[in-house]
């Protein structure tokens, strides 16, 4: 690689870094490219990209940036890919965890950083293992509805009790008149 493809790489993988609010390493050893073709495919579809990186480069770009992200080079060995999301990193985590159970376990996750903090292989299982964004969103929309329609229910069976004693009022009235 040329210095100037080099430095553009940098660049780049720095600006993708910085809008990304999730990153992923992982180890792609004993994938073939067809098998790499279809990993990326399913990540760009769970708003994701796949890059391998060199080691080296990778480091250079995280030390050369303004953001705090937590020292990886301990993970920065061996062949090395990077999971860059675009939006959440539940889509991404999924998408990585259901393609390594049909390949035999590859890619491996190494390590992730998520709003700047380590993510180590049990709190990615358990991310991998969250409903999608849409569904957590449902439910929350649920469960704010919840009180509010129960509130409405409780009104208006006093509203409606209400009417009836008003109209048992009515009545007793027409009786004695």
């Amino acid at each position: 690689m040329k210095r100037t493809d080099k430095e553009s790489f940098v660049t780049d993988f720095q600006e993708r870094v910085k809008a990304s609010p999730v990153l992923f390493l992982t180890d792609f050893s004993g994938l073939g490219v067809k098998s790499m073709t279809i990993l990326r495919q399913s990540l760009r579809e769970a708003g994701a990209d796949y890059l391998v990186v060199k080691n080296r480069l990778m480091m250079r770009a995280l030390q050369e940036m303004d953001l705090e992200v937590p020292d990886l080079s301990e993970h920065l060995t061996g062949p090395t890919a990077v999971v860059i999301a675009r939006e959440g990193p539940v889509e991404p985590a999924k998408a990585l965890t259901d393609f390594a159970k049909a390949h035999g376990d590859r890619p491996v996750f190494k390590v992730g950083v998520l709003d700047l903090k380590i993510v180590e292989a049990s709190q990615f299982e358990r991310l991998s293992k969250l409903p999608n964004r849409e569904q957590l969103l449902a439910e929350l929309a649920g469960a704010l509805q919840s009180p509010v329609a129960m509130l409405a229910m409780v009104l208006e069976a006093k509203l409606q009790e209400t009417a009836g004693l008003l109209d048992a009022l009515r009545t007793k009235k027409a009786e004695d008149a």
